[in-house]
Formats: structure tokens, C-alpha cells, sequence
């Protein structure tokens, strides 16, 4: 009795200090199953036929017919080429643009320009999409954007309609995505690095070792866990797009679907017209499955060739 009570004592006293962690974890503990988990009971919607009468559980049982009508679209292969190419362009230029930044910014050894080089990054990433497609919008309108009025205009050339020109487009779109969201995959980077141990750079700088073979011998090995899982959690969300890059931007603009329609925006397009919400969620079941695949299979590959810098 008397070791049940020291036990029990030990861990009333190891809750209470740990008190304080968990009320500050409850408002995220409590989105994340608000946001994440209380959605997955609309799973079963995208092997139903729904009838609203009867509510998601009362309605008729479909099979794949959900499924059967996303890839039976004319333009199905176009959209998930779209959503995978965009996001290994976004993945691979995202992520060599960000570590060679972060390596930039670790370099700067006033701490006063170092916060401000950071602010200046990360605000774009603060900023929502709506807005980012007005600023977008004051550089690409035909007649009083910032490109056609000046630019162009000094060089003597004819106004571009750039709502209607889809060549354009992939590197515009490109462009943004790395404008808004450089910050934010900076910093994952730039705090990796500044946790690395001093030692090593001194005693690279007392060899005679260049910066440049610092950074390639010491910086880019050591962070390179980070960088993989970075890579394996992108690759999870390769069947994902960001809805507010390619519908805000593009001003949803029917001239450019060819290059500027992924999934998201295909699926949200047909649910605004047809009212399928089965299909839109069989949509979602089908790149749960897919990130999920490619996790298990990225994952699978580095534990190969280096366990310890495997996910799981």
C-alpha cells in the first residue's frame, strides 16, 4: 500500500508540474481534431450517392461510381499532371532556394540586419492569397498594370493580356508560390543551422577551409536530415495543391486552365456547379491515399540507403 501511494503521489505531483504544457497544447490539441480528425467522418461520403433528405448515413451506398466520374473527365490527366508538376517544381526550387538563403542569412553577423532580413522574408507567408492576387493583379492588368504601363510601354511594345496568355503562366505562378512561401521553409532551415555546433566551423577555420568548403563539408551534411524529411512530407502532399495560388491568381480565368487547373481548384469548380459533394470528398480520399503511398514509398527508399535519416 504504502509503494502504491509514493507511485500515486509521484504521479499526481508529475501531473501538476506538467500542468501548465498541457493547457498551453489544449487550444492546438483541440483544432487538431476539430480541423483534422471530425472531417474524416465525411470519408464514407465518397462511396455515397448523397441524398440530403437523408443525411450522409442514410444515403444510398454507390461503390466507386464517385471515382469512376472524377476519371472519367476529359481533362483528368492534364489537371493531376498539373498538381504533380507544379508541386516538384515548388518542392526541388523551393527547397535549393531556401537552404542557400538560410545559409545567407547565417552569414549575416549583425543581429539587428539579420531580424530584419527575416521579417522581410517571412512577410509574404503572413499575407493571404486574396491579397497576394490583388498585388499580382496591379502588375498584370492589361491596361494600368505596373508591367504594360511602364515596362513594356518604355520599350515600345504592345500591352500583353496576361489573363488570356497561358505561356506565361507556369513561371508566374512559379514565381509567387517561392515569393509567398520562401520565408517560412527558410526559417525550418535557418534554425537547423544555427543549432549546429560551433566547433566544427572553428576547426574547418584553423585548417584553412574556405567558406565555401564549410558550407559543402559541414553545413549541407549536417542539415541534411532536415532537408529529407522536408522532402517526404512535401512528397506527401504531391496530389495537393494550394487552392489560393492557383484560383486567386489566375482570377480563375477559363483561357488558362491548361496550365493553371489542379485538382483542388477542378474539384472545387465542379462543386460550385454541380453541388457533388461526394465527389469532391471522393476527390480528397483519393490524395489521402496517394501523399500516404508516397510517404510510406519515400520513406521506405531513405531508410534503405540511410536509416537514421528515415521519417519513421
Amino acid at each position: 500500500m504504502g509503494k502504491e501511494k509514493t507511485l500515486q503521489n509521484k504521479r499526481t505531483n508529475k501531473f501538476r508540474q506538467f500542468l501548465p504544457f498541457y493547457l498551453m497544447a489544449l487550444p492546438g490539441a483541440v483544432y487538431l481534431i476539430c480541423n483534422n480528425y471530425l472531417p474524416m467522418f465525411g470519408i464514407v461520403l465518397a462511396f455515397k450517392k448523397l441524398d440530403i433528405t437523408k443525411g450522409i448515413f442514410g444515403s444510398p451506398w454507390c461503390g466507386l461510381s464517385n471515382f469512376e466520374f472524377l476519371f472519367k473527365t476529359k481533362s483528368t490527366i492534364q489537371i493531376i499532371r498539373n498538381t504533380i508538376l507544379y508541386n516538384l517544381v515548388f518542392m526541388l526550387l523551393g527547397t535549393v532556394l531556401a537552404v542557400m538563403m538560410a545559409i545567407f542569412l547565417n552569414e549575416i553577423r549583425s543581429r539587428k540586419l539579420s531580424k530584419l532580413y527575416q521579417s522581410l522574408i517571412l512577410i509574404p507567408f503572413l499575407m493571404s492569397w486574396v491579397i497576394a492576387s490583388y498585388l499580382a493583379y496591379a502588375f498584370l492588368a492589361q491596361d494600368v498594370g505596373l508591367i504594360n504601363k511602364t515596362i513594356i510601354a518604355a520599350a515600345g511594345g504592345k500591352a500583353v493580356n496576361w489573363y488570356m496568355e497561358k505561356k506565361y503562366w507556369p513561371y508566374i505562378l512559379t514565381f509567387c508560390y517561392i515569393w509567398k512561401n520562401i520565408g517560412y521553409m527558410m526559417i525550418i532551415y535557418y534554425s537547423s543551422i544555427v543549432g549546429l555546433s560551433q566547433d566544427y566551423f572553428e576547426a574547418a577555420s584553423i585548417d584553412g577551409a574556405t567558406k565555401w568548403q564549410q558550407i559543402r563539408s559541414i553545413t549541407l551534411p549536417l542539415i541534411r536530415p532536415t532537408i529529407i524529411t522536408m522532402l517526404i512530407l512535401s512528397l506527401g502532399r504531391i496530389v495537393t495543391s494550394d487552392f489560393g495560388l492557383f484560383y486567386q491568381i489566375p482570377k480563375n480565368s477559363g483561357a488558362l486552365y491548361s496550365v493553371t487547373q489542379t485538382l483542388d481548384v477542378y474539384v472545387y469548380n465542379a462543386l460550385m456547379k454541380n453541388s457533388d459533394f461526394s465527389m469532391s470528398s471522393a476527390a480528397s480520399v483519393f490524395q489521402s491515399i496517394v501523399g500516404f503511398a508516397f510517404v510510406l514509398i519515400t520513406n521506405a527508399v531513405v531508410t534503405k540507403y540511410s536509416k537514421e535519416n528515415a521519417l519513421f
